[in-house]
């Protein structure tokens, strides 16, 4: 019988680890990637054979594909990279080379509702440009996977709400959107691996339990950490962008990042889709609080 073996990118990362860490409890082998060793170390104890390496390395994702039956591919690309664009470029350039020259059957792509547009939604065309690319791959069954903002994004607001006692960003307050944690992102990504159950191309949206507020998120944290007068407040897109240099992200990666919140503001992600119970994800941000609150009182 032919042993099935199913490569994750970014298996240290928020989807990387959980999808790793389910598969081999579920039985099945895994060949992690990262970039660091000693985080990888972990998943090496656990039975996962891990490869170290650039993502952006196409001979390097080749080997790492080679052999296996399914891949787990996202663009990790770094915030401080000076030219965020041709980086995601680069990166997603590198995994269909890749998933190409190994003949990976089945490929689960981390992308993102809003991907759909072309244009005009920063950070998100690059996640666009990555589902072209992916679409347009020969033999391979591509599944993508769009969920929006992960519950997770909101441990960067520890040190604001440290120093100044209030969270921050540049979307509407009252701007009801869909957030989901990584975890059930990454659940739904570790079943459609391990069945391998589709055919072609498939799109699947991932829209959280419900939406949800960034004054809603403020009132539940604050009630939850010890500060019930947590506010949000909106920052204007120069602010936003200024704020993100300021705390080392490139000027490239925050020009994007305000133009996909000027794109949320503005309606052209996040709205028209129906919710069904197929694309409704189990976990509340109530039950996720928590966890974000123990890290804003230990900050």
């Amino acid at each position: 019988m032919t042993e099935h073996v199913i490569a994750v990118m970014g298996a240290t990362g928020n989807t990387g680890r959980k999808i790793a860490e389910a598969l081999l409890q579920a039985g099945e082998k895994v060949r992690a990637l990262g970039r660091s060793p000693a985080r990888l170390a972990d998943l090496e104890r656990a039975g996962a054979e891990v490869l170290t390496g650039d993502v952006a390395d196409a001979t390097f994702l080749a080997r790492a594909f080679r052999g296996t039956t399914a891949a787990y591919t996202l663009l990790p690309t770094d915030q401080r990279s000076p030219d965020y664009a041709a980086r995601q470029r680069q990166e997603g350039e590198a995994i269909v080379q890749a998933v190409r020259e190994s003949d990976v059957r089945y490929v689960v792509a981390l992308s993102s509702l809003g991907a759909d547009l072309a244009n005009g939604t920063g950070v998100l065309v690059g996640l666009h440009e990555q589902e072209e690319r992916l679409k347009r791959l020969e033999g391979t069954n591509v599944l993508l996977l769009r969920p929006v903002s992960f519950f997770e994004n909101f441990y960067g607001q520890r040190g604001l709400v440290k120093e100044q006692g209030i969270m921050a960003d540049s979307v509407a307050p009252d701007l009801a959107a869909p957030m989901i944690a990584a975890r059930d992102v990454a659940d739904v990504a570790a079943g459609a691996l391990a069945a391998r159950d589709w055919q072609g191309v498939v799109v699947r949206e991932l829209l959280g339990q419900r939406d949800l507020t960034h004054r809603e998120i403020a009132r539940i944290l604050g009630q939850r950490s010890g500060k019930p007068d947590l506010e949000y407040v909106q920052l204007s897109y120069d602010e936003m962008a200024a704020s993100l240099v300021q705390a080392g992200m490139s000027p490239s990666f925050a020009r994007l990042y305000v133009e996909m919140t000027r794109a949320f503001n503005d309606g052209m992600v996040g709205t028209g889709t129906t919710r069904t119970v197929e694309i409704t994800t189990p976990t509340t941000f109530e039950g996720f609080a928590d966890e974000l609150a123990s890290a804003y009182q230990a900050a």
